[in-house]
């Protein structure tokens, strides 16, 4: 199989959000000087924006990733 690549790993954490929260905006990353690399989901006006900063893109995308799932599943847990 093929490496993962950044395109990737945006286009998964979209269909996990879009699956569980339903209205998405943005899924993306961007690098700040400050912070490092970026990586935030802008979901629909009922919830807040989600972010995970890395020190590579792909590392904040992993992060984010997680966060994601972390929530699916203690939403599911409820």
């Amino acid at each position: 199989m093929a490496e993962k690549m950044d395109s990737d790993r945006i286009r998964e954490i979209y269909k996990l959000c879009k699956g569980h929260f339903g209205d998405v905006r943005f899924v993306g990353i961007k690098y700040h000087n400050k912070i490092g690399w970026m990586a935030k989901a802008q979901l629909g006006d009922d919830f807040e924006n989600l972010t995970a900063d890395g020190k590579s893109s792909t590392d904040a995308l992993r992060k984010l990733r997680d966060r994601v799932k972390k929530i699916i599943k203690r939403y599911n847990g409820v």
